[in-house]
């Protein structure tokens, strides 16, 4: 019998960073962690590690091998953390879970194999996230580990939300739209409902705001339409990445310019979106601070506002109207200034802003002559992952089944 006192470790890893969270094993889960962190940069000159209490600070990690120096860093802090707790289980969030995987599931040499099939599909996370899996595999063979998927949140989409206008033997082969950001949007129906009853029952989309970037149309706390749905390529313009793009532009690439596969990926993964459109930072506090004087900035923010307001109505035809607008995630929570743009080209739809309380990031920040809700609600991935870990550990007969329910 496990002892309440263990402990469920989280890791979230992407191709730059690894972030990470304790929690207790205790039933429930609390959703606020005993400690987390984050090492940053980990392929640039000047990678970072911080955790709660302790502020980003240089660290050093060997060249030839980068991420399994992070992940070793992240290990060692830990164990001179936790005491003389164990460390009772491992969750990681899984960006693919392709069209097999559909709710959490304890990983072994069989899953792994079958998870690596989906890099393709997401290869700004999945690599690193599996090579986190399979080192841990290795060094804490006893520790059990659960894979926790994006994509699962989105198995309620109905199928003509995840059909592509592509002949038909596509779709067999797997070629559809999947939906991503799902731990988040997963974190949000259960916060919406905590927080607003029944409107967030109703027709409520979700802004994940962050380097990547997506929206949820949700109806009776269940995806049913979201922006994002084959690759982390697709729906809204994102820090690096171009989101949604013309397909005759990406052949004209490839043909006129004679981009090769690879260069047309690290395009549109790495040097689109607000970086590209700027040439100066994905960062849109960056561009904020500088858009007076630089026209590629101004240019960039706009378009990055106008593609989220086109989606957002987009979504809401899809769900049939718009009772509650809720924006997560980094630029979502904390950036007043790119909401009050976002908001303001939704007028037509009734939504209408409180500017104080857009300005202190309140939970509600509609006016009560809107028509729309309007809320800020910060997400919980980690939260959800090691909870969704402790029921797969806690259900054995049901970890390892591949095709069932949402988790």
């Amino acid at each position: 019998m496990t002892s309440p006192d263990d402990l469920i470790l989280v890791l979230n890893c992407g191709s730059s960073s690894i972030k990470f969270a304790l929690f207790e094993r205790r039933q429930p889960v609390a959703r606020k962690p005993l400690w987390n962190g984050k090492v940053d940069g980990i392929t640039g000159p000047a990678p970072s590690f911080g955790e709660t209490g302790v502020p980003p600070a240089p660290v050093v990690l060997d060249p030839a091998a980068p991420y399994t120096a992070a992940l070793a860093h992240i290990g060692a802090r830990i164990d001179r953390r936790r005491g003389d707790r164990a460390i009772g289980a491992i969750g990681h969030r899984i960006v693919h879970g392709g069209a097999r995987y559909f709710e959490p599931v304890r990983v072994d040499a069989e899953v792994l194999a079958d998870l690596r099939g989906y890099i393709p599909l997401a290869p700004l996370h999945q690599p690193f996230a599996l090579e986190a899996v399979e080192q841990l595999l290795a060094q804490r063979p006893g520790v059990p580990q659960v894979a926790c998927f994006d994509t699962a949140f989105h198995h309620s989409l109905p199928t003509v939300e995840k059909m592509l206008p592509l002949p038909r033997a596509f779709w067999d082969r797997g070629v559809r739209r999947y939906g991503f950001h799902g731990l988040s949007y997963e974190y949000q129906s259960i916060a919406l409902a905590e927080r607003h009853g029944e409107l967030a029952r109703g027709r409520v989309i979700v802004a994940h705001l962050g380097s990547g970037a997506s929206l949820c149309g949700m109806v009776g706390l269940k995806s049913v339409a979201t922006t994002m749905g084959f690759s982390a390529l697709e729906g809204l313009m994102m820090g690096s990445r171009s989101g949604s793009i013309d397909p005759g532009a990406l052949l004209y690439l490839m043909q006129t310019e004679k981009l090769s596969p690879e260069e047309l990926g690290h395009l549109l993964y790495h040097d689109s979106g607000l970086l590209g459109v700027s040439g100066i930072s994905s960062d849109p506090r960056v561009l904020l601070a500088r858009e007076e004087e630089q026209e590629t900035a101004r240019d960039a923010l706009a378009l990055y506002v106008r593609r989220a307001v086109r989606e957002i109505g987009s979504v809401t035809a899809a769900i049939g109207g718009l009772d509650l607008l809720v924006f997560t995630a980094g630029i979502g929570e904390h950036n007043a200034t790119i909401r009050a743009r976002i908001c303001e080209g939704l007028d037509f739809l009734g939504v209408a802003l409180d500017a104080q309380a857009n300005l202190d990031n309140a939970p509600v920040i509609s006016s009560a002559s809107g028509r729309v809700v309007v809320g800020v609600e910060p997400t919980n991935e980690e939260w959800i992952a090691a909870s969704r870990s402790d029921e797969v550990l806690r259900a054995p007969e049901r970890a390892g089944r591949k095709t069932a329910t949402v988790c």
